[in-house]
């Protein structure tokens, strides 16, 4: 089975996310990639093993007492 690769846009399509986000992750040591010249790709199982947290900014107040109330 071949291993489908993914550009950074791609990946940040797939995740819900922006590819700057998407580089940062990869930075991070979060997202698994291959550097290619100046760009990453990206191996599509990969996807799965990052957690994303809804849409991108700051959490909601409410997200953050959630957060809280469970620790």
């Amino acid at each position: 089975m071949a291993v489908k690769l993914l550009s950074t846009r791609e990946a940040a399509s797939r995740l819900g996310i922006s590819a700057r986000r998407v580089r940062a992750l990869i930075e991070d040591s979060k997202l698994a990639a291959h550097k290619l010249g100046r760009d990453y790709a990206i191996e599509e199982n990969a996807l799965k093993s990052v957690i994303v947290y809804g849409k991108s900014g700051r959490p909601s107040r409410e997200l953050i007492a959630k957060m809280k109330h469970r620790s």
